[in-house]
């Protein structure tokens, strides 16, 4: 079990209350540092461990997926587990994991396994080419500027609030045009969503159709982002908890290519990665996760 010890939060400070108990029971292996996560469970995969789990939010459970593909045979040999403890916890969600410690503990001990789909990002970084796996979703413009934007000390004080105030701020800036190119077809607009599961931003279901398991990623395009635009999705969001068809475009693809103006942010799992252009592309089945 990977997690961050000095982690915030009332979920945070409830599991450490129970390590004592959790860790008869388990490896613990604490982070110090951004990218710990991913070496500590690439080293788990080597050690031998079939079950790697990440205790945290959406992020932890990010590098944590990375570490497992960054082992040889990783995602052959080992599965995932997830206990969440962070802001938001869109991916355990999706998995319909109980958020409360006890029980969410209670579905790793039973150990219930099935495979989903694993999307994977191909990007250049300062003229290298990188690449990285995502789980749940990923997004291009106005999320990802958001995310670069978040004050992270207001973050551990007001949690979900300060990716609000941050989105606010990201908004009055000029949102750059961002191209999807996919099974011959090409959609510009100013934000681009991507979802292997439905859910984006917690209860917000920005994919009604996705499936973890159906080998294709969904992929939805806001041609203008804007107060109006924001305005006009609200009384949707809140009834059906889904974007309104009438000022989005819906597609599917298993592999697209996502081109932005120069410095276009995207972000994996609700963290910023890097800038496009990007490839995306999904591993039908690849990945094993504990589910209830």
């Amino acid at each position: 079990m990977i997690f961050n010890p000095a982690a915030r939060g009332n979920k945070a400070r409830h599991f450490r209350r129970q390590l004592d108990a959790i860790g008869s029971q388990c490896a613990l292996k604490a982070t110090t540092a951004p990218g710990d996560a991913r070496r500590l469970a690439a080293e788990a995969v080597g050690e031998g461990f079939d079950l790697v789990v990440a205790a945290g939010g959406d992020g932890t459970v990010n590098e944590t997926l990375n570490g497992l593909g960054e082992a040889p045979d990783g995602f052959e040999k080992t599965r995932l587990g997830v206990l969440p403890l962070g802001t938001v916890n869109v991916f355990a969600r999706e998995l319909a994991l109980p958020l409360r410690i006890e029980q969410a503990w209670e579905v790793l001990q039973r150990g219930r396994e099935t495979r989903i789909d694993l999307p994977r990002v191909e990007f250049s970084e300062n003229g290298v080419r990188r690449q990285r796996y995502f789980v749940q979703l990923a997004g291009a413009g106005w999320d990802a500027r958001a995310i670069e934007l978040v004050d992270w000390s207001h973050k551990k004080k007001i949690g979900p609030l300060a990716y609000v105030i941050a989105g606010l701020k990201a908004l009055r800036e000029r949102q750059p045009k961002i191209t999807v190119s996919a099974g011959g077809q090409s959609v510009t607009g100013e934000f681009v969503l991507v979802g292997n599961g439905r859910f984006y931003g917690g209860p917000v279901s920005a994919f009604p159709q996705a499936d973890l398991r159906d080998g294709i990623l969904d992929i939805c395009i806001l041609p203008r982002l804007n107060w109006w635009t924001l305005m006009r999705c609200a009384p949707t969001l809140l009834t059906s908890r889904k974007p309104p068809a009438a000022i989005a475009q819906f597609i599917q693809a298993d592999q697209f290519n996502l081109a932005g103006e120069p410095r276009t942010a995207f972000e994996l799992d609700g963290e910023w990665v890097g800038h496009l252009p990007a490839t995306f592309s999904v591993e039908r089945e690849k990945l094993h996760v504990i589910v209830p």
